[in-house]
């Protein structure tokens, strides 16, 4: 008599917030996938729904319970229909909220914070008896040795570029952030062990390698030396491994930037000339509300720094607008700070207190008018400057990663050094190569180009700065 196969069961997950939470989605799906379970894009076709979620922005949780309620209508019509859906929530929110999440949304059967997804096959088990799954503590473990690796399908299916963590967790306790309360306190992984990630990727066809952490640059994990080594240094060790072509890293903090990372700049050419480094305000005052332990001028000498060793270095930030107690004075010194360096994108947010952190005691609050109309000048601003880097590539040759086919039929695209997507008529073929692109024109932050047959004038400098990034600090 034949045998049938069980079916796999389907596996959705939602996720919100940062590159770690795309990250850790990632893995949750590989070590679920040694227990059955394959991905699928419909909610309604899943046998189990994970929301993986992030505490840092407004009205996070909101929009979490906002989504179990959806969900619980699913998952009742889905047992009318005789099937059973599982629903857990991953993330901040889980690390933050724990056991309240399931007395608010009795629907939920699993909540786990972010140290422990390693733990979803045990816990999905245990809610599966009737019986209590709430995981939200920092088990003392290396939840990286234990989740599953990818599979060569997995890796290949996921495109060319790849996350690794390298680094989780802060110890900075800016007084608006949860992540030391969420994420823990800063841990690194050991060098030998991100290597290994980083062949295992490049081995199954990954070109670009993007380290992340809440902390990226206070990265301080074992060498194969058995001493602590720097993000600096790690950035040296990865640019050898074979099949390497670009290297990033994110999210930095000013503090956190030494003269290894500086000299990585200067002597790799696989590290790319574009860095995160948030400075949130550039009011000195409200800096120190926010226990950022820098000033603006110490960030300007941070960008001058690495400006010394890579001219055509561009940069991102994040701004949040309307801290308790800033003032238009304070605010103007924020926009005197984007004048003065100059960026190639930002992301820029309004304040809302987050539960536990020092900042929602502080009374001193910003009308909500009086952010919406702050956050639309600084935006603003913004958008100008990213508008004139992006128009000053306009007639260059320009280096760009292939990723894969665009909307239009023909038509591939992929991304310079500095993360503008650009689009090309090209064979397929090309995925997965660095090649250079004449850019011939801009629609809307897409460049538009043409493959060259002779290699970029300079593959150092992709691109010519803007005209404004030349201003130094």
């Amino acid at each position: 008599m034949q045998g049938f196969m069980t079916p796999p069961r389907k596996l959705h997950i939602k996720s919100y917030g940062c590159q770690m939470n795309v990250y850790d989605a990632q893995r949750m799906v590989d070590t679920l996938g040694a227990e059955g379970f394959v991905e699928t894009t419909e909610a309604g076709d899943a046998d189990l729904v994970i929301l993986n979620t992030c505490h840092i922005r407004e009205k996070a949780s909101e929009k979490v319970y906002s989504e179990l309620g959806r969900l619980r209508v699913a998952k009742e019509d889905a047992a009318r229909a005789g099937r059973a859906i599982q629903i857990a929530v991953a993330g901040c929110v889980a690390q933050a909220e724990g056991a309240e999440i399931i007395a608010r949304a009795p629907t939920v059967d699993v909540v786990v914070g972010p140290q422990s997804y390693h733990h979803l096959p045990e816990l999905l088990a245990r809610a599966g008896r009737g019986e209590p799954a709430i995981e939200t503590e920092f088990p003392a473990e290396d939840k990286f040795s234990l989740l599953a690796k990818p599979s060569r399908d997995a890796i290949r299916a996921r495109g060319v570029s790849a996350f690794v963590t390298v680094q989780e967790g802060c110890d900075k306790f800016c007084t608006f952030c949860v992540v030391p309360y969420t994420r823990g306190s800063e841990m690194s992984r050991p060098v030998e062990r991100i290597v290994d990630d980083v062949r295992q990727l490049t081995d199954n066809g990954v070109r670009e390698i993007t380290l992340i952490g809440q902390n990226v640059n206070a990265y301080h994990g074992d060498g194969p030396d058995g001493r602590p080594w720097t993000l600096g240094r790690l950035l040296y060790r990865i640019a050898e491994i074979p099949g390497v072509a670009r290297i990033r890293y994110s999210t930095s903090h000013p503090n956190d930037v030494d003269d290894s990372l500086i000299a990585a700049h200067r002597d790799l050419r696989a590290v790319m000339p574009f860095v995160h480094l948030p400075v949130q305000s550039g009011s000195d005052r409200i800096l120190g509300l926010m226990n950022r332990k820098h000033g603006a001028s110490d960030y300007l000498k941070v960008v001058d720094r690495f400006r010394a060793v890579r001219p055509d270095i561009a940069f991102s930030s994040d701004f949040i607008v309307g801290f308790p107690g800033e003032t238009e004075e304070d605010f103007r010194a924020t926009l005197a700070l984007i004048d003065q360096i100059g960026y190639a994108a930002a992301y820029s947010f309004k304040y809302s207190p987050r539960p536990g952190t020092p900042a929602a005691d502080l009374q001193e609050m910003v009308s909500a008018p009086e952010m919406d109309e702050r956050l639309e000048r600084l935006q603003a601003l913004i958008d100008s400057q990213q508008s004139a880097f992006n128009k000053a590539a306009i007639g260059t040759v320009v280096d760009v990663l292939f990723e894969r086919a665009a909307r239009k039929p023909g038509q591939l695209v992929g991304r310079t050094a500095y993360l503008q997507p650009a689009h090309v008529m090209a064979s397929h073929d090309i995925v997965g190569q660095v090649l250079p692109v004449r850019i011939d024109s801009l629609e809307r932050y897409s460049l538009l180009g043409e493959l060259v047959t002779a290699p970029a004038a300079n593959s150092r400098a992709p691109i010519s700065p803007a005209p404004f990034l030349s201003i130094g600090g």
